[in-house]
């Protein structure tokens, strides 16, 4: 699979968007028309740059407004578009996207839609470039992947070809098994996009709030289900307009973007490797807080309170464990190494939880191939090295196998003071919420559901005093549950 992206869907400028690209692992890249405006420097510096960092130019786009237009605006659009082509020259790209005519002024008629194509498509093949046309979900004329499929028949034209957007078909409805008849070399491009299902008109909904596949609700399974049987096997390119990720971190968002097409590709693999299936999740086998010596004698009394009671001692280290029925909380006092960092950054907090998973190797491994990032750090002799990745916040998500966490090897156990399961009041951690800014659920929400074999509970919004808080559910068939709260409230 040959992974792109459209440099509409980052913030920053252009490029600052080619290198958090390339260092997310893409092999292609789309120029947004204005992007490249914004830039200061020609075409050729642009490909240039493309080029040094590893990257293919694999679209320039959009080209508006062009099929089915009277004259004299029809001869115009011939001049813009012979303008276009020396800037794709210069770029190095040989693919021109042309979205479907959204003008008052556009006549109807595929045949008309045709023509037009087939003239452009001779004028692309004459500089050995080519032109795929998209219908947009609110073309005036053309808005469904079937009638631009059926102009570009019409033009029988080798330089002319269809683009194909998950977000214009699915959002209409429009039938994706249509799809399947297709020759797939017919198709020069696919582009995909998630959305929310929201009482929204499409133009809107695009606009703002379309975002990376696993992050909405549309159907994207059954379309490249479709997608499949055309036997098209050409880049697959994120094109996202969110208000969110233009201002976001264009780091963030182009792994995540990474992280999302693999995912979407891993669901579809036969024979795939270990490390492109989701981790089972069986449930958390501690939560780790993070304190000083103050904090920490407040919080330890308060556990006991709690019905907690004392299970073991580092043997070198002031870190704790106290436990009840089946939850174990650590409590760790060091003053120095990643509890202390995080104590220093964010005061007496959780700073790490364990997930008890099926296979720890293949969770690590999966960790990997979705870009996670992991963490170590130096562990004494004799020692438990525990595997970890990064969580929400900067915290940490350490990977245990399904026996849990081997309390033994680091810790004096006190097995007197443990808590019998018929005398526990509190037996079992429900679900582990977690607060975070609202740029940040998108991203987390996609993180966890494709790192872990975690389904998403439908969004719920809650009334706060200090703001609307939206919170969703993340939950495994074994019941382990995840709680994502979002606000955009600063407070």
């Amino acid at each position: 699979m040959r992974t792109s992206i459209a440099t509409v869907s980052l913030s920053g400028d252009l490029d600052e968007k080619l290198q958090a690209i390339a260092n997310a692992g893409f092999a292609g890249v789309e120029i947004f028309e204005n992007d490249f405006l914004t830039f200061d420097g020609s075409p050729a510096d642009v490909g240039q740059r493309i080029r040094e960092l590893g990257l293919v130019c694999v679209a320039l786009q959009p080209f508006r407004d062009f099929e089915g237009m009277p004259e004299p605006q029809r001869s115009r659009l011939f001049v813009r578009a012979e303008r276009k082509f020396a800037i794709m020259d210069a770029l190095g790209t040989d693919l021109l996207m042309i979205c479907s005519n959204v003008s008052p002024a556009a006549l109807g008629g595929i045949d008309r839609a045709a023509a037009d194509l087939r003239e452009l498509g001779e004028r692309a093949q004459a500089r050995g470039l080519r032109i795929g046309f998209e219908a947009l979900a609110w073309g005036r004329h053309i808005s469904d992947h079937r009638d631009a499929w059926e102009a570009v028949r019409r033009a029988d034209h080798p330089a002319v070809g269809l683009v194909l957007d998950s977000y214009h078909t699915l959002t209409r409805n429009v039938p994706v098994d249509s799809i399947r008849s297709i020759p797939g070399d017919r198709i020069f491009l696919v582009q995909v996009a998630d959305a929310p299902r929201a009482d929204m008109d499409l133009l809107s909904l695009s606009r703002h709030f379309r975002c990376l596949p696993g992050q909405g609700d549309l159907p994207l399974d059954g379309f490249f289900d479709a997608l499949a049987a055309t036997g098209y096997d050409g880049p697959l390119s994120l094109e996202i307009f969110n208000d969110q990720f233009r201002s976001g971190t264009a780091r963030r968002v182009a792994v995540d973007g990474q992280r999302s097409l693999i995912a979407l590709s891993d669901r579809g693999a036969i024979d795939a490797p270990p490390d492109s299936r989701q981790a089972r999740c069986l449930g958390v086998d501690f939560v780790e807080f993070a304190v000083d010596e103050e904090t920490g004698d407040e919080l330890t009394t308060m556990l006991r309170q709690l019905g907690f009671r004392s299970f073991g001692q580092h043997r070198s280290k002031e870190v704790s464990v106290w436990r009840q029925g089946d939850i174990n909380l650590v409590v760790n006092a060091e003053s120095d190494g990643f509890a202390h960092a995080h104590y220093i950054t964010h005061g007496p907090a959780v700073c790490a939880m364990a997930l008890r998973v099926a296979d720890v190797e293949q969770a690590v491994a999966r960790g990997r191939r979705l870009k996670f990032q992991s963490f170590a750090q130096p562990v004494g002799p004799g020692e438990l090295e525990i595997p970890a990745v990064r969580g929400v916040g900067g915290s940490l998500i350490y990977l245990v196998g399904p026996d849990g966490n081997d309390w033994e090897t680091d810790f004096d156990l006190d097995s007197a003071a443990d808590v019998a399961e018929a005398d526990a009041t509190l037996r079992r951690i429900d679900h582990v919420s977690q607060t975070m800014s609202y740029g940040e659920m998108l991203s987390w929400r996609l993180g966890y559901a494709t790192l872990f074999d975690l389904e998403k509970a439908p969004q719920v919004d809650i009334a706060d005093p200090g703001g609307l808080v939206q919170s969703q559910a993340l939950e495994t068939p074994s019941g382990v549950r995840i709680v994502l709260n979002s606000s955009q409230s600063p407070n």
